[in-house]
C-alpha cells in the first residue's frame, strides 16, 4: 500500500514539473521568435494605413515603427 501511493505521488509531482518546465520553455520560445519576427513590418504598416485613406510618408511611417519598438522593448525593461 504504501509503495502504491509513492509511486501515484512521484507521478502526480513529475506531471506537474513537465507541465510547468515545457510552459516556460514555449514561453521564452515565443518571446525570442517574436522579438525576431516582429508581427507588423514597414509594408504591413503602410498598406493600412493606404486602407484607412491616408497617404503613408516615409516619416510618418519610421514615427509610427519607432512607436511600436518603444511599447514592445517596455516591458523588458521591467524584468
Amino acid at each position: 500500500m504504501l509503495s502504491t501511493t509513492w509511486v501515484i505521488l512521484i507521478a502526480v509531482v513529475a506531471l506537474i514539473a513537465g507541465v510547468a518546465l515545457g510552459f516556460f520553455i514555449a514561453r521564452q520560445y515565443m518571446m525570442k521568435y517574436l522579438k525576431d519576427n516582429p508581427p507588423i513590418n514597414e509594408q504591413m504598416l503602410r498598406m493600412m494605413m493606404m486602407q484607412m485613406g491616408q497617404k503613408p510618408s516615409q516619416k510618418k511611417i519610421n514615427q509610427m515603427m519607432a512607436q511600436m519598438n518603444k511599447m514592445q522593448d517596455k516591458p523588458d525593461k521591467k524584468k
